[in-house]
C-alpha cells in the first residue's frame, strides 16, 4: 500500500504516551466485538474475565501515566493509521456528497497502548478495535496489527488498512442512522436475534470497507499488487467460524456476531467491485 508522504488526519486522539485506566466493561459495538474479546484474549493468553463479568475492584487494567514508551514501530503505525484515516475522510465526504447528497462528519480515532477508557466501556489488548457510538469515536491499539500478523495470519499493510476502514464504516453506519436503529432493535431482541442483527451490521461494514478500497485506488492510486488479497485474507481469518475452529471449537452459528469467513470476504468484494453503498444493504437481503 502506498501511503508514505501523504496527508495525515487531524482527527487522531493519541493516548499512547499517557497510558490509562481500564474500565471493566464490554460495551460498544463494531470492530471485532465480544467474540474477539474471548478469542483474541485466548490467543494472547490474556485474562479477559474482568471484561466479561463487569468486575471493577482494584481497577486491574490501570497503567500509571508516564510508563508507556512509544517504539519506532509504534510511531510508524500511528503515522500509517493517520494517513489511512485521512483517506477515509476524503473518500466518504465525496461519496456522501455524490451518492447521497449529504455531508459527512468524520470520525475521531483514539490510539491507545495497553488500556484506555471509553463511554462504551474499557478497551484493552483483549478487546480488539471497536467503534463506540456514544462518543462517535473508534478505538485502536496498534499492537493489534501485530496480533493480526503473528497470531491470526492476516499479514500486510492493507490488511491493517482494512481494519481501520472497517471501524470507520461503523461510523458511516452511525451517520446514516443505521447503527442506532439496529442497536435499538437488538436491545429488544433475544440473544440469538441480537447476534443475527450484529452479523448484518458487521457484514455491511465489510462491504463499506470494500467501497472505500475501490475509491482509495481510484483517488490516490494507493493499492499495490497483492493488497486486495491481503484484505481478503484478513476478512477470512477473522470470520466467526474460522476463529472458533482456530480456538479448538466446533463452529456454532447461533453464536456468530460477525459472519463467516466466506460471508465477510464476499461482502467486502461486493463493495469493492461495485463502489456503490446501495449494494451494501445487508438488512434487505435473505442471502448473507
Amino acid at each position: 500500500m502506498k501511503w508514505r508522504g501523504r496527508r495525515g488526519s487531524r482527527n487522531i486522539e493519541d493516548r499512547r504516551r499517557a497510558g490509562g485506566r481500564g474500565m471493566a466493561a464490554t460495551g460498544g459495538i463494531g470492530g471485532f466485538g465480544l467474540i474477539a474479546i474471548l478469542l483474541i484474549g485466548w490467543f494472547l493468553g490474556i485474562d479477559v474475565t474482568p471484561l466479561l463479568t463487569g468486575q471493577s475492584g482494584g481497577d486491574p487494567y490501570a497503567v500509571p501515566a508516564g510508563q508507556v514508551e512509544l517504539t519506532q514501530a509504534d510511531q510508524e503505525a500511528g503515522q500509517f493509521v493517520s494517513v489511512t484515516l485521512a483517506d477515509t475522510e476524503e473518500i466518504w465526504a465525496d461519496i456522501f456528497s455524490r451518492q447521497l447528497g449529504e455531508s459527512y462528519d468524520p470520525v475521531t480515532l483514539v490510539l491507545f497502548k495497553g488500556v484506555t477508557r471509553s463511554p462504551c466501556g474499557g478497551a484493552s489488548g483483549a478487546t480488539g478495535p471497536f467503534y463506540c457510538p456514544l462518543d462517535e469515536k473508534a478505538y485502536l491499539d496498534t499492537a493489534f496489527f501485530t496480533t493480526m500478523s503473528r497470531r491470526l495470519g492476516a499479514r500486510g499493510d492493507f490488511a491493517a488498512a482494512y481494519v481501520v476502514a472497517h471501524e470507520v464504516a461503523h461510523h458511516v453506519q452511525n451517520e446514516l442512522g443505521i447503527l442506532g436503529q439496529a442497536n435499538q432493535i437488538r436491545a429488544q431482541s433475544s440473544e440469538a436475534q441480537s447476534n443475527a442483527i450484529s452479523v448484518r451490521i458487521e457484514l455491511q461494514a465489510d462491504c463499506l470497507s470494500g467501497v472505500w478500497a475501490r475509491e482509495a485506488q481510484a483517488r490516490f492510486g494507493s493499492l499495490e499488487r497483492g493488497d486486495i488479497e491481503e484484505a481478503i485474507n484478513a476478512a477470512r481469518q477473522i470470520g466467526d467460524d474460522t476463529l472458533q475452529r482456530n480456538a479448538g471449537q466446533v463452529p456454532r452459528p447461533h453464536t456468530f456476531t460477525h459472519g463467516t469467513s466466506e460471508q465477510r470476504v464476499r461482502w467486502f468484494l461486493t463493495g469493492f467491485e461495485s463502489g456503490d453503498i446501495r449494494q451494501c444493504d445487508t438488512f434487505g437481503t435473505d442471502r448473507l
